[in-house]
Protein backbone atom coordinates (compact mmCIF):
# COMPACT_ATOMS: atom_id res chain seq x y z
CA UNK A 1 0.00 0.00 0.00
CA UNK A 2 0.85 3.60 -0.53
CA UNK A 3 1.79 5.42 2.41
CA UNK A 4 1.39 9.10 2.96
CA UNK A 5 4.30 10.48 1.90
CA UNK A 6 4.87 14.52 2.12
CA UNK A 7 6.44 15.12 -1.18
CA UNK A 8 8.81 18.31 -0.59
CA UNK A 9 7.27 21.45 -2.37
CA UNK A 10 10.75 22.99 -3.48
CA UNK A 11 14.24 21.19 -3.81
CA UNK A 12 17.81 22.64 -4.18
CA UNK A 13 18.51 22.70 -7.24
CA UNK A 14 21.65 25.53 -7.50
CA UNK A 15 25.19 24.23 -8.00
CA UNK A 16 27.21 23.81 -4.37
CA UNK A 17 30.69 25.78 -5.08
CA UNK A 18 33.55 26.29 -2.15
CA UNK A 19 30.92 25.70 1.05
CA UNK A 20 27.68 26.90 -0.35
CA UNK A 21 24.97 27.04 -3.21
CA UNK A 22 25.06 29.46 -5.78
CA UNK A 23 24.01 30.77 -8.83
CA UNK A 24 25.06 29.35 -12.43
CA UNK A 25 27.01 31.99 -14.82
CA UNK A 26 25.12 32.00 -17.41
CA UNK A 27 21.02 31.04 -15.38
CA UNK A 28 20.18 28.41 -17.70
CA UNK A 29 18.39 25.63 -16.42
CA UNK A 30 16.98 22.30 -17.47
CA UNK A 31 13.51 19.86 -15.90
CA UNK A 32 13.96 17.37 -13.97
CA UNK A 33 10.97 15.09 -13.96
CA UNK A 34 9.74 12.14 -11.41
CA UNK A 35 9.68 9.05 -13.89
CA UNK A 36 6.40 7.46 -12.31
CA UNK A 37 4.49 10.64 -13.12
CA UNK A 38 6.11 12.36 -16.35
CA UNK A 39 5.47 15.28 -14.13
CA UNK A 40 8.32 18.56 -13.72
CA UNK A 41 9.76 18.16 -10.24
CA UNK A 42 12.31 21.02 -10.54
CA UNK A 43 14.22 23.02 -12.63
CA UNK A 44 17.55 22.47 -11.78
CA UNK A 45 20.46 24.88 -12.50
CA UNK A 46 22.49 24.01 -15.49
CA UNK A 47 26.04 24.49 -15.21
CA UNK A 48 28.63 24.99 -18.17
CA UNK A 49 32.18 25.49 -18.57
CA UNK A 50 32.31 29.00 -16.52
CA UNK A 51 30.85 27.04 -13.39
CA UNK A 52 33.31 24.48 -13.85
CA UNK A 53 36.12 26.34 -13.59
CA UNK A 54 34.83 27.70 -10.33
CA UNK A 55 34.31 24.51 -9.07
CA UNK A 56 37.92 23.43 -10.01
CA UNK A 57 39.45 26.58 -8.59
CA UNK A 58 37.57 25.98 -5.37
CA UNK A 59 39.08 22.78 -5.05
CA UNK A 60 42.31 23.58 -5.86
CA UNK A 61 42.65 26.00 -3.44
CA UNK A 62 41.55 23.60 -0.76
CA UNK A 63 43.69 21.53 -1.62
CA UNK A 64 46.37 23.02 -2.06
CA UNK A 65 45.43 25.34 1.17
CA UNK A 66 45.57 21.97 3.18
CA UNK A 67 42.33 22.78 4.96
CA UNK A 68 41.68 18.98 4.25
CA UNK A 69 44.56 17.43 2.29
CA UNK A 70 47.03 18.14 5.27
CA UNK A 71 44.50 16.78 7.79
CA UNK A 72 45.83 14.03 10.12
CA UNK A 73 44.45 11.02 9.21
CA UNK A 74 42.83 10.70 11.69
CA UNK A 75 41.20 13.78 11.65
CA UNK A 76 39.74 13.39 7.95
CA UNK A 77 38.50 10.10 9.53
CA UNK A 78 36.40 11.69 12.35
CA UNK A 79 34.95 13.80 9.87
CA UNK A 80 33.83 11.62 7.42
CA UNK A 81 32.75 9.20 10.55
CA UNK A 82 30.38 12.58 11.21
CA UNK A 83 29.32 12.69 7.49
CA UNK A 84 28.12 9.49 7.79
CA UNK A 85 25.83 9.62 10.57
CA UNK A 86 24.35 12.92 9.02
CA UNK A 87 23.57 10.96 6.35
CA UNK A 88 21.79 8.21 8.12
CA UNK A 89 19.79 10.80 10.35
CA UNK A 90 18.65 12.30 7.12
CA UNK A 91 18.40 8.99 5.35
CA UNK A 92 14.50 9.43 5.12
CA UNK A 93 14.60 12.76 2.88
CA UNK A 94 17.07 11.36 0.70
CA UNK A 95 15.23 8.01 -0.06
CA UNK A 96 12.64 9.78 -1.01
CA UNK A 97 14.16 12.43 -3.03
CA UNK A 98 16.62 9.46 -4.80
CA UNK A 99 12.76 7.82 -5.27
CA UNK A 100 11.10 10.79 -6.56
CA UNK A 101 14.10 11.49 -9.18
CA UNK A 102 15.09 7.91 -10.04
CA UNK A 103 12.00 6.35 -10.27
CA UNK A 104 13.17 3.17 -8.27
CA UNK A 105 10.61 1.95 -5.45
CA UNK A 106 11.29 3.70 -2.55
CA UNK A 107 12.27 0.55 -0.55
CA UNK A 108 15.04 0.04 -2.22
CA UNK A 109 16.50 3.68 -1.54
CA UNK A 110 15.41 3.41 1.82
CA UNK A 111 16.51 -0.12 2.46
CA UNK A 112 19.57 -0.40 -0.19
CA UNK A 113 20.76 2.40 -1.65
CA UNK A 114 21.51 4.66 1.43
CA UNK A 115 22.22 1.80 3.89
CA UNK A 116 25.34 1.00 1.42
CA UNK A 117 26.41 4.28 0.95
CA UNK A 118 26.63 4.89 4.77
CA UNK A 119 28.05 1.86 5.08
CA UNK A 120 30.67 2.53 2.47
CA UNK A 121 31.56 6.01 3.86
CA UNK A 122 32.19 4.26 7.06
CA UNK A 123 34.61 1.80 5.63
CA UNK A 124 36.79 4.81 3.56
CA UNK A 125 36.38 6.74 6.84
CA UNK A 126 37.68 3.88 9.25
CA UNK A 127 40.43 2.98 6.44
CA UNK A 128 41.93 6.55 6.61
CA UNK A 129 44.19 6.22 9.33
CA UNK A 130 44.98 2.29 8.20
CA UNK A 131 46.59 2.77 4.80
CA UNK A 132 50.15 2.13 5.60
CA UNK A 133 53.13 3.63 3.77
CA UNK A 134 56.51 0.99 3.35
CA UNK A 135 59.91 1.09 3.61
CA UNK A 136 61.80 -0.86 1.37
CA UNK A 137 65.06 -2.66 1.80
CA UNK A 138 67.84 -0.18 1.38
CA UNK A 139 71.71 -0.03 2.31
CA UNK A 140 72.20 0.73 5.91
CA UNK A 141 72.86 4.35 5.32
CA UNK A 142 70.06 5.05 3.31
CA UNK A 143 66.53 5.72 4.25
CA UNK A 144 63.66 4.46 1.43
CA UNK A 145 60.26 5.25 1.97
CA UNK A 146 57.30 4.82 -0.29
CA UNK A 147 54.62 6.70 0.41
CA UNK A 148 50.77 7.28 -0.75
CA UNK A 149 50.29 10.95 -1.09
CA UNK A 150 46.67 12.52 -2.40
CA UNK A 151 46.25 12.89 -6.31
CA UNK A 152 44.73 16.38 -6.10
CA UNK A 153 41.42 17.82 -7.98
CA UNK A 154 39.01 14.41 -8.88
CA UNK A 155 36.09 14.89 -11.16
CA UNK A 156 33.49 12.66 -10.71
CA UNK A 157 31.12 11.97 -13.12
CA UNK A 158 27.74 9.71 -12.34
CA UNK A 159 25.15 7.83 -13.79
CA UNK A 160 21.35 8.18 -13.34
CA UNK A 161 20.57 4.79 -11.87
CA UNK A 162 22.10 4.59 -8.71
CA UNK A 163 23.45 8.51 -7.84
CA UNK A 164 23.92 8.07 -4.45
CA UNK A 165 25.61 4.59 -3.99
CA UNK A 166 27.86 5.00 -6.84
CA UNK A 167 28.70 8.85 -5.58
CA UNK A 168 29.72 7.05 -2.53
CA UNK A 169 31.51 4.84 -4.47
CA UNK A 170 33.73 7.80 -6.11
CA UNK A 171 33.60 10.41 -2.83
CA UNK A 172 34.40 8.05 0.14
CA UNK A 173 37.81 6.86 -1.23
CA UNK A 174 38.84 10.57 -3.04
CA UNK A 175 38.00 12.29 0.33
CA UNK A 176 39.75 9.38 2.65
CA UNK A 177 42.57 9.89 0.80
CA UNK A 178 42.57 13.71 1.10
CA UNK A 179 41.20 14.88 -1.97
CA UNK A 180 39.36 17.49 -3.00
CA UNK A 181 36.64 16.92 -5.55
CA UNK A 182 34.46 17.98 -8.35
CA UNK A 183 30.55 15.89 -8.76
CA UNK A 184 29.16 16.47 -11.89
CA UNK A 185 25.83 14.36 -11.40
CA UNK A 186 23.80 13.01 -14.59
CA UNK A 187 21.62 15.31 -15.86
CA UNK A 188 18.54 13.20 -15.03
CA UNK A 189 18.81 12.40 -11.20
CA UNK A 190 20.51 15.93 -9.74
CA UNK A 191 18.72 16.48 -6.26
CA UNK A 192 20.07 13.93 -3.78
CA UNK A 193 23.82 14.71 -4.64
CA UNK A 194 22.81 18.61 -3.94
CA UNK A 195 21.04 17.98 -0.83
CA UNK A 196 24.43 15.71 0.04
CA UNK A 197 26.67 18.42 -0.44
CA UNK A 198 24.94 20.52 2.24
CA UNK A 199 25.50 17.59 4.87
CA UNK A 200 29.09 17.26 4.20
CA UNK A 201 29.11 20.71 4.94
CA UNK A 202 27.63 20.50 8.13
CA UNK A 203 29.69 17.28 8.93
CA UNK A 204 32.86 20.05 8.80
CA UNK A 205 33.79 19.43 5.47
CA UNK A 206 36.29 22.54 4.55
CA UNK A 207 35.12 24.63 1.86
CA UNK A 208 35.91 23.68 -1.45
CA UNK A 209 36.68 20.01 -0.34
CA UNK A 210 33.00 19.07 -2.29
CA UNK A 211 31.55 20.59 -5.37
CA UNK A 212 28.58 19.94 -6.87
CA UNK A 213 27.83 21.02 -10.36
CA UNK A 214 24.28 19.86 -12.27
CA UNK A 215 24.39 20.28 -15.96
CA UNK A 216 24.31 18.59 -19.32
CA UNK A 217 27.56 16.36 -20.59
CA UNK A 218 28.51 17.74 -23.40
CA UNK A 219 28.79 21.42 -21.50
CA UNK A 220 29.37 20.73 -17.84
CA UNK A 221 30.82 16.94 -18.69
CA UNK A 222 33.09 17.89 -20.81
CA UNK A 223 34.60 20.56 -19.46
CA UNK A 224 35.48 18.60 -16.66
CA UNK A 225 36.92 16.10 -18.91
CA UNK A 226 39.39 19.02 -20.61
CA UNK A 227 40.10 20.94 -17.37
CA UNK A 228 44.30 21.60 -17.11
CA UNK A 229 43.58 21.60 -13.26
CA UNK A 230 41.83 18.08 -13.17
CA UNK A 231 44.11 15.33 -11.91
CA UNK A 232 41.63 12.34 -12.10
CA UNK A 233 38.40 11.60 -13.63
CA UNK A 234 35.78 8.54 -12.07
CA UNK A 235 33.75 8.12 -14.31
CA UNK A 236 30.54 5.61 -14.39
CA UNK A 237 28.06 5.03 -17.28
CA UNK A 238 27.85 4.37 -21.03
CA UNK A 239 31.25 2.75 -22.84
CA UNK A 240 30.05 5.48 -25.61
CA UNK A 241 30.73 8.39 -23.29
CA UNK A 242 33.53 6.32 -21.36
CA UNK A 243 35.29 6.79 -24.55
CA UNK A 244 35.23 10.71 -24.49
CA UNK A 245 36.50 10.80 -21.54
CA UNK A 246 39.67 8.91 -22.42
CA UNK A 247 40.08 11.48 -25.28
CA UNK A 248 39.53 14.42 -23.63
CA UNK A 249 42.65 13.08 -21.10
CA UNK A 250 44.50 12.73 -24.16
CA UNK A 251 43.55 16.35 -25.32
CA UNK A 252 44.31 18.24 -22.13
CA UNK A 253 47.32 17.37 -19.37
CA UNK A 254 46.69 13.42 -19.64
CA UNK A 255 44.52 13.18 -16.06
CA UNK A 256 44.26 9.60 -14.77
CA UNK A 257 40.51 7.87 -16.02
CA UNK A 258 38.84 5.65 -14.36
CA UNK A 259 35.73 3.94 -16.03
CA UNK A 260 33.00 1.89 -15.17
CA UNK A 261 30.66 1.50 -18.54
CA UNK A 262 28.77 -1.52 -17.81
CA UNK A 263 27.94 -5.16 -18.84
CA UNK A 264 25.94 -7.58 -20.52
CA UNK A 265 26.55 -10.25 -17.36
CA UNK A 266 25.71 -13.83 -17.55
CA UNK A 267 23.96 -15.96 -15.15
CA UNK A 268 24.82 -19.60 -15.83
CA UNK A 269 22.90 -22.76 -14.31
CA UNK A 270 24.98 -25.95 -14.62
CA UNK A 271 22.85 -29.39 -15.10
CA UNK A 272 23.78 -30.63 -11.43
CA UNK A 273 21.10 -28.37 -9.82
CA UNK A 274 18.31 -29.56 -8.14
CA UNK A 275 16.74 -27.29 -6.06
CA UNK A 276 15.39 -24.53 -8.09
CA UNK A 277 13.38 -21.86 -5.95
CA UNK A 278 16.61 -20.23 -4.48
CA UNK A 279 18.26 -20.07 -7.96
CA UNK A 280 15.22 -18.33 -9.57
CA UNK A 281 14.73 -16.12 -7.01
CA UNK A 282 18.27 -14.85 -7.32
CA UNK A 283 18.23 -15.15 -11.08
CA UNK A 284 14.94 -12.55 -10.69
CA UNK A 285 16.86 -10.23 -8.75
CA UNK A 286 19.43 -9.88 -10.77
CA UNK A 287 17.75 -9.06 -14.28
CA UNK A 288 14.86 -6.87 -12.36
CA UNK A 289 16.43 -5.21 -9.41
CA UNK A 290 16.30 -1.72 -10.03
CA UNK A 291 13.84 -2.18 -13.06
CA UNK A 292 16.98 -4.11 -14.67
CA UNK A 293 18.73 -0.57 -14.76
CA UNK A 294 22.25 -2.02 -13.34
CA UNK A 295 25.01 -2.04 -15.04
CA UNK A 296 25.62 -5.95 -13.68
CA UNK A 297 22.16 -7.09 -14.47
CA UNK A 298 22.44 -10.74 -15.04
CA UNK A 299 20.75 -10.27 -18.56
CA UNK A 300 21.56 -13.39 -20.19
CA UNK A 301 20.33 -16.81 -18.09
CA UNK A 302 23.09 -19.57 -19.99
CA UNK A 303 21.39 -22.67 -18.67
CA UNK A 304 22.11 -26.43 -19.46
CA UNK A 305 19.08 -27.67 -21.30
CA UNK A 306 18.77 -30.38 -19.44
CA UNK A 307 17.16 -28.37 -16.56
CA UNK A 308 15.71 -25.45 -18.86
CA UNK A 309 12.13 -26.09 -19.11
CA UNK A 310 11.39 -26.82 -14.64
CA UNK A 311 14.00 -24.15 -14.40
CA UNK A 312 12.00 -21.77 -16.61
CA UNK A 313 8.45 -22.97 -15.72
CA UNK A 314 9.90 -21.35 -11.98
CA UNK A 315 11.38 -18.89 -13.04
CA UNK A 316 8.29 -17.57 -14.57
CA UNK A 317 6.10 -17.87 -11.46
CA UNK A 318 8.92 -15.76 -9.38
CA UNK A 319 9.17 -13.39 -11.73
CA UNK A 320 5.29 -12.86 -11.56
CA UNK A 321 5.14 -12.10 -7.96
CA UNK A 322 7.21 -8.89 -8.78
CA UNK A 323 4.86 -5.99 -9.10
CA UNK A 324 5.56 -3.34 -11.55
CA UNK A 325 3.67 0.13 -9.17
CA UNK A 326 3.59 3.19 -8.29
CA UNK A 327 7.91 3.38 -6.44
CA UNK A 328 6.14 4.68 -3.00
CA UNK A 329 3.75 1.09 -2.37
CA UNK A 330 5.82 -0.65 -0.45
CA UNK A 331 4.45 -3.72 -2.74
CA UNK A 332 6.56 -2.39 -5.53
CA UNK A 333 9.39 -4.18 -6.57
CA UNK A 334 10.01 -2.55 -9.93
CA UNK A 335 9.29 0.82 -10.64
CA UNK A 336 9.30 3.35 -13.39
CA UNK A 337 11.96 3.66 -15.94
CA UNK A 338 14.19 6.69 -15.72
CA UNK A 339 12.86 8.38 -18.49
CA UNK A 340 10.03 8.41 -22.06
CA UNK A 341 12.96 7.64 -24.52
CA UNK A 342 14.89 5.33 -22.70
CA UNK A 343 11.39 3.66 -21.95
CA UNK A 344 10.78 3.58 -25.68
CA UNK A 345 14.88 2.19 -26.35
CA UNK A 346 13.91 -0.41 -24.43
CA UNK A 347 10.83 -1.36 -25.64
CA UNK A 348 12.42 -1.16 -29.60
CA UNK A 349 14.66 -3.58 -28.42
CA UNK A 350 12.10 -5.82 -27.21
CA UNK A 351 10.60 -5.27 -30.99
CA UNK A 352 14.37 -6.00 -32.38
CA UNK A 353 14.19 -9.44 -30.03
CA UNK A 354 11.29 -10.77 -31.47
CA UNK A 355 12.33 -9.81 -34.80
CA UNK A 356 15.00 -11.83 -34.60
CA UNK A 357 13.52 -14.59 -34.04
CA UNK A 358 13.86 -15.10 -30.34
CA UNK A 359 10.41 -16.26 -28.29
CA UNK A 360 8.66 -14.23 -26.06
CA UNK A 361 7.03 -15.89 -23.63
CA UNK A 362 6.89 -13.47 -20.76
CA UNK A 363 5.52 -9.45 -20.79
CA UNK A 364 7.31 -7.22 -23.36
CA UNK A 365 4.95 -4.30 -23.00
CA UNK A 366 4.81 -0.83 -21.27
CA UNK A 367 2.24 -0.99 -18.43
CA UNK A 368 0.41 1.47 -16.22
CA UNK A 369 0.31 3.86 -18.87
CA UNK A 370 -2.77 5.73 -17.27
CA UNK A 371 -0.20 7.01 -14.38
CA UNK A 372 2.05 9.58 -17.06
CA UNK A 373 4.96 6.94 -16.01
CA UNK A 374 6.97 5.03 -17.45
CA UNK A 375 7.04 1.37 -16.82
CA UNK A 376 7.55 -1.46 -18.44
CA UNK A 377 6.60 -5.19 -17.05
CA UNK A 378 9.18 -7.93 -16.65
CA UNK A 379 10.56 -9.69 -19.83
CA UNK A 380 11.29 -12.67 -21.26
CA UNK A 381 13.24 -14.09 -23.96
CA UNK A 382 13.41 -18.20 -25.09
CA UNK A 383 15.40 -19.48 -27.53
CA UNK A 384 17.67 -16.88 -27.86
CA UNK A 385 21.34 -17.21 -29.49
CA UNK A 386 24.02 -15.20 -28.55
CA UNK A 387 24.83 -13.66 -32.12
CA UNK A 388 21.11 -11.67 -31.41
CA UNK A 389 21.58 -7.97 -30.55
CA UNK A 390 19.23 -8.68 -27.43
CA UNK A 391 21.88 -11.38 -26.31
CA UNK A 392 24.88 -8.68 -26.91
CA UNK A 393 23.73 -5.02 -26.47
CA UNK A 394 23.01 -3.35 -22.83
CA UNK A 395 19.16 -3.26 -22.62
CA UNK A 396 19.25 -1.48 -19.30
CA UNK A 397 15.89 -2.86 -18.42
CA UNK A 398 13.84 -5.83 -17.04
CA UNK A 399 14.95 -7.77 -19.55
CA UNK A 400 16.22 -11.47 -20.06
CA UNK A 401 17.88 -13.59 -22.89
CA UNK A 402 17.57 -17.38 -22.20
CA UNK A 403 20.60 -19.07 -24.02
CA UNK A 404 20.56 -23.14 -23.95
CA UNK A 405 24.04 -24.64 -23.72
CA UNK A 406 24.98 -28.39 -23.93
CA UNK A 407 27.81 -28.42 -21.53
CA UNK A 408 29.92 -27.12 -19.26
CA UNK A 409 32.55 -25.79 -22.23
CA UNK A 410 29.76 -24.04 -24.13
CA UNK A 411 28.65 -22.10 -21.23
CA UNK A 412 31.93 -20.63 -20.63
CA UNK A 413 32.10 -19.82 -24.36
CA UNK A 414 29.00 -18.30 -24.87
CA UNK A 415 29.60 -16.17 -21.13
CA UNK A 416 32.99 -15.66 -22.51
CA UNK A 417 31.80 -14.04 -25.84
CA UNK A 418 30.97 -10.31 -25.50
CA UNK A 419 32.94 -6.91 -25.73
CA UNK A 420 31.50 -7.09 -21.62
CA UNK A 421 33.48 -8.40 -18.34
CA UNK A 422 31.77 -6.57 -15.41
CA UNK A 423 29.76 -9.96 -13.42
CA UNK A 424 28.89 -12.93 -13.77
CA UNK A 425 26.48 -15.39 -12.07
CA UNK A 426 27.40 -19.41 -11.70
CA UNK A 427 24.71 -21.89 -10.21
CA UNK A 428 25.94 -25.02 -9.29
CA UNK A 429 25.77 -28.11 -6.08
CA UNK A 430 29.74 -28.84 -7.22
CA UNK A 431 32.57 -26.79 -5.65
CA UNK A 432 35.37 -28.63 -7.93
CA UNK A 433 32.88 -27.34 -11.28
CA UNK A 434 32.51 -24.04 -9.29
CA UNK A 435 36.09 -23.60 -8.60
CA UNK A 436 37.15 -24.09 -12.57
CA UNK A 437 34.38 -22.10 -14.25
CA UNK A 438 34.94 -18.86 -11.96
CA UNK A 439 38.19 -19.07 -12.67
CA UNK A 440 37.40 -19.07 -16.59
CA UNK A 441 34.84 -16.24 -16.87
CA UNK A 442 36.43 -13.13 -17.79
CA UNK A 443 34.29 -10.63 -15.67
CA UNK A 444 35.66 -8.47 -12.76
CA UNK A 445 32.91 -10.18 -10.42
CA UNK A 446 32.05 -13.67 -9.92
CA UNK A 447 29.42 -14.28 -7.59
CA UNK A 448 28.76 -18.47 -7.13
CA UNK A 449 25.08 -19.68 -6.08
CA UNK A 450 24.00 -15.91 -5.47
CA UNK A 451 23.55 -13.03 -7.31
CA UNK A 452 26.34 -10.80 -5.98
CA UNK A 453 28.69 -7.79 -5.90
CA UNK A 454 29.94 -8.10 -3.04
CA UNK A 455 30.54 -5.46 -0.38
CA UNK A 456 32.16 -2.55 0.43
CA UNK A 457 35.41 -4.03 0.92
CA UNK A 458 35.78 -6.21 -2.36
CA UNK A 459 36.94 -4.61 -5.35
CA UNK A 460 34.33 -3.57 -8.34
CA UNK A 461 35.22 -3.26 -11.74
CA UNK A 462 35.42 -4.79 -14.83
CA UNK A 463 37.21 -6.74 -17.69
CA UNK A 464 37.46 -5.72 -22.07
CA UNK A 465 34.93 -2.74 -22.27
CA UNK A 466 33.41 -2.72 -18.88
CA UNK A 467 36.38 -1.22 -17.13
CA UNK A 468 39.24 0.86 -17.15
CA UNK A 469 42.32 2.60 -15.39
CA UNK A 470 40.87 1.30 -11.85
CA UNK A 471 38.53 0.04 -9.33
CA UNK A 472 35.23 1.11 -7.21
CA UNK A 473 35.10 -0.02 -4.13
CA UNK A 474 38.07 -2.01 -1.48
CA UNK A 475 41.28 -0.65 -0.80
CA UNK A 476 41.74 -0.64 -4.85
CA UNK A 477 39.39 2.40 -4.76
CA UNK A 478 42.40 4.40 -2.71
CA UNK A 479 45.13 3.04 -5.41
CA UNK A 480 43.27 5.66 -8.09
CA UNK A 481 43.29 8.41 -5.68
CA UNK A 482 46.92 8.46 -4.66
CA UNK A 483 49.80 9.04 -5.95
CA UNK A 484 52.92 6.99 -5.09
CA UNK A 485 56.04 8.32 -4.40
CA UNK A 486 59.57 7.01 -3.67
CA UNK A 487 61.70 8.70 -1.05
CA UNK A 488 64.88 8.01 -0.95
CA UNK A 489 67.66 9.59 1.37
CA UNK A 490 71.40 9.50 1.76
CA UNK A 491 72.63 9.69 5.74
CA UNK A 492 75.59 11.58 5.69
Amino acid sequence: MTVNIKIPATFETRPFINGEYCGTERGETFATLNPATGKELAQVSSGDEADINKAVAAARASFEGGSWSRQTPRDRKKTLLRFADLIEKNIEELALIETLDCGKPLNDSRNVDLPDSIETLRWHAEATDKLYDQMSPAPVDVVSMIVREPVGVVGAVLPWNFPLFVAMWKIAPALAAGNSIVIKPAELTSLSLLRLAAIAAEAGLPEGVLNVVPGMGPTAGRALGLHMDVDCISFTGSGEVGRYFLKYAAESNMKRIVLECGGKSPAIVLDDVTDFTPVVEQIAAGFLFCQGENCSAGTRLIVSEKIREPLLEKLKETVKTWKVGDPLDSATKIGAMIEEPHMQKVLSYIGKGQSEGAKLTLGGNQVLKDTGGYFIEPTIFEGVTNDMVIAREEIFGPVLSVISVRDDAEAVRIANDTNYGLAASLYTNDLNRAHLIARSIRAGTVSVNCYSEGDFAVPFGGYKESGFGGKDKGFAAHDQYTETKAIWIQLR
